[in-house]
């Protein structure tokens, strides 16, 4: 059965070393699993949801549910593919949440004067990671994309996932990705111009 070889310095021990020892009852070891991957996770999930606290609560509910499942680590082809596929799927659950929350806010507060207050979504940006999209304007532009391309071009452009990786976390063909980013990196150009900023995304 195949499975990821990645390697991030744990006395080079492969992803697939390491769950094999999990599966096999040292828990000790899921630690070093958390290690390797809750940086990535927390980056590409805090984009997503522009919120701190979210992020960092989404990240854990990552790696709970993915130590649930280690009885069944054998039968994952990549395992930082589904760890992304969950940290994904979560993130845009909360997204629907938001969205379900602010429009039964906004009719409660049209009902009466008692409505209940909106939760502050206000961009709150912090330094988690060095990189070329690490500022607040272009922060604020990838946040404004629609859901599906802001999940593609974190993917691509800032975790540095090949296409084919991206298709099996968003579970739809490599070519659909592509045009899925095109049309991301399109629309972050055109937001950015309109700021006055070029950052000169490829397309």
């Amino acid at each position: 059965m195949l499975m990821v070889n990645s390697k991030s310095g744990f006395g080079e021990l492969t992803d697939a070393e390491i769950l094999a020892e999990v599966a096999a009852g040292d828990i000790d070891a899921y630690g070093k699993i958390v290690g390797r991957y809750r940086g990535r996770l927390y980056n590409f999930v805090f984009r997503f949801v522009s919120e701190k606290e979210t992020a960092e609560d989404i990240v854990q509910e990552t790696f709970l549910r993915a130590f649930r499942k280690r009885k069944e680590y054998k039968a994952i082809a990549n395992f930082s593919t589904w760890l992304f596929t969950i940290a994904g799927n979560l993130a845009k659950s909360e997204l629907r949440r938001r969205k379900r929350w602010r429009l039964f806010s906004l009719h409660r507060d049209d009902e009466s004067d008692t409505g209940m207050e909106l939760p502050d979504e206000t961009y709150r940006p912090d330094k988690v990671a060095e990189s070329s999209l690490a500022d607040d304007q272009i922060h604020d532009a990838i946040a404004s994309l629609p859901e599906n391309y802001r999940q593609v071009i974190l993917l691509r452009d800032v975790e540095g996932m090949s296409y084919q990786e991206i298709a099996e976390i968003v579970d739809c063909p490599v070519g659909t990705v592509k045009s899925r980013v095109n049309r991301a990196r399109l629309k972050l150009q055109q937001k950015l111009k309109n700021e006055g900023r070029d950052v000169g995304l490829e397309v």
